[in-house]
């Protein structure tokens, strides 16, 4: 089939996740009494990736995993507002923060300017990943798909099928673009889609084929 779109990835692919949330935690830790240390911000990050996983799953809501985010973290229950307010103190932060990659606004403009459609795929709040396209300077990407809009979240195949199906664009004539080879390669594979993973560290699948390690090589796939 012939490639009429190219689906996009935000954190890790167009967007510097990692680094917009250590430079956060340096800022914002001390600031609650807590040390920037390896440590800390390992241990951030692994609570994360734990609430966030029930969050995918439709269980609590994006509010609610922040919350609980934060309880584990500070080893202590907050009532859900002063919760909100001491987690606003750290996205205020990252959110400020937020840069995208010397490659991303280059490739999306390349892609569009090769005559395909361009979206984005992101697995977050669809405010918060919208205002972050604003920061980057790609709010001109029209069509952004979140688990807001379509109440599934990358790994499931089928949150490709219903982005798929709201762009009006055969999966089969779609690339997915992505830093997680399970959530945006095998994944948009299993629902019909090309795939290429981008492999920023080169710590990826040997056994991948479609890899590129900047946005800049994926030229050959257009």
């Amino acid at each position: 089939m012939i490639l009429k779109g190219v689906l996009f990835d935000l954190d890790g692919t167009l967007g510097d996740h990692d680094a917009s949330v250590a430079a956060a935690l340096a800022a914002w830790l001390p600031s609650i009494g807590m040390a920037a240390d390896e440590a800390t911000i390992r241990a951030w990050e692994e609570i994360t990736e734990r609430h966030l996983v029930a969050w995918r799953r439709r269980e609590i809501s994006y509010a609610e995993q922040r919350r609980r985010r934060l309880e584990e973290f500070l080893g202590v229950r907050h009532d859900p507002d002063e919760a909100d307010v001491i987690f606003a103190g750290y996205l205020a932060h990252y959110d400020t923060g937020y840069r995208a990659y010397p490659d991303a606004v280059v490739a999306v403009d390349e892609a569009a300017g090769a005559g395909l459609a361009v979206a984005v795929l992101t697995n977050g709040s669809a405010v918060q990943q919208r205002g972050k396209l604003r920061r980057i300077g790609l709010s001109h990407i029209a069509q952004v798909f979140t688990p807001d809009d379509l109440g599934v979240a990358k790994p499931d195949p089928e949150a490709f099928r219903l982005a798929c199906g709201r762009w009006g664009i055969e999966p089969g004539s779609v690339l997915s673009v992505g830093d997680n080879h399970a959530f945006d390669v095998l994944a948009a594979r299993a629902a019909g889609l090309r795939a290429v993973h981008l492999d920023r560290s080169g710590s990826g699948p040997a056994e991948e084929t479609h890899r590129i390690s900047t946005l800049e090589a994926l030229d050959a796939y257009l």
